[in-house]
């Protein structure tokens, strides 16, 4: 007997890699994933002279679609020269980052907004060949025909994602037609980015049985429409405990404003306009319950003294090993430096 295991990757494609899997047949007495190979010549990762790349095993999960013994395994990419991270992998270095300030216990909570399609490139919900929907206002967290589309595949993801043991924590729909969102964490800075990428490819999965294309883009529909963002909530223990050190951590990222934003994934400067619940790229803020800042604290950490605050700005594309890996240096590194003044 045997049972199918999912190996899952991303790409070396620029600006934004994309998912790839394909299908690995164990024996029944394999319980631990081997290392295997792919054409990295076929995802810009390797020239055709040299093309074969290394999938590392880093996270399994049951696999819900198929069901039984059969799982989903989320790989980092090596190179086959040395078994070195592939430049391409941004999860070795965000890695070693928890590893430097595992002590602070950092811990994300992202909320991937996502925008479905149909195959000729127009939202669910807008006018086939052309036109323009009611404006936006009824159709966030709404719920009836005209106001809500693609239920379907929202349900039948959340559900996969509970039976695949998932972090996930929570949906909803956005403000744009045929946009939703879910909410992934909270988990540490590789797990969140582990997570989220199999319920990526979870969605994208289930949607190609409805025929409809999943798109992460920051800004699928030009005009007075909301783009798309994948807000990044995050603490450590001293923000989890002290109001001050929220505070402090967003008075860290502001000084770093800038080389955060532009990591923060493809077309960040159409949708980061100033409007549409977004703060302008170029420039930083923060603010209680306000969701035209850069970075909100929410209204009962305020009140309670003490939890989290929330980066609004990566876009619904960002690769969120990059963001996890360069939010924990900042608001670390800051908590370090003031220790060490004190």
């Amino acid at each position: 007997m045997a049972y199918q295991a999912e190996y899952i990757w991303l790409d070396g494609y620029e600006p934004t890699p994309m998912l790839r899997s394909k299908t690995k047949i164990l024996a029944d007495d394999v319980t631990d994933p081997p290392i295997w190979g792919f054409d990295g010549s076929s995802t810009e990762q390797a020239t055709g002279d040299k093309s074969d790349c290394v999938l590392r095993p880093v996270f399994t999960c049951p696999d819900p679609i198929r069901g039984g013994q059969n799982i989903l395994v989320m790989c980092e990419v090596l190179l086959a020269s040395n078994m070195r991270p592939h430049p391409s992998n941004t999860r070795a270095a965000c890695a070693r980052v928890e590893k430097k300030f595992a002590a602070d216990e950092m811990l994300f909570g992202l909320e991937q907004e996502y925008t479905m399609l149909r195959p000729d490139g127009t939202p669910l919900g807008f006018p086939p060949g052309g036109g323009q929907p009611r404006p936006q206002g009824p159709y966030y967290c709404g719920v009836g025909t005209g106001r809500i589309m693609g239920r379907d595949i929202v349900e039948e993801h959340t559900q996969a994602c509970i039976d695949a043991g998932l972090m996930i924590s929570g949906t909803n729909p956005e403000v744009m037609p045929g946009q939703w969102e879910f909410q992934v964490g909270p988990l540490g800075p590789t797990a969140v980015g582990d997570q989220l990428n199999v319920a990526r490819w979870l969605l994208h999965r289930i949607a190609e049985d409805y025929d409809v294309v999943i798109s992460l883009d920051a800004k699928p529909e030009k005009g007075d429409w909301n783009g798309a963002g994948c807000h990044t909530n995050f603490s450590n223990k001293a923000m989890r405990g002290d109001y001050k050190a929220i505070i402090n951590a967003c008075e860290a990222i502001g000084k770093n404003y800038m080389d955060l934003v532009l990591n923060y994934g493809d077309g960040i400067q159409d949708r980061l306009t100033g409007k549409h619940e977004t703060a302008p790229w170029d420039k930083f803020s923060y603010g209680v319950s306000d969701r035209g800042a850069s970075v909100r604290i929410p209204w009962q950490v305020e009140r309670d003294g003490k939890g989290y605050a929330e980066d609004r700005r990566p876009n619904a594309n960002c690769d969120p090993y990059i963001v996890a890996k360069m939010i924990t240096e900042i608001v670390c590194g800051s908590t370090a430096k003031g220790a060490r003044k004190r």
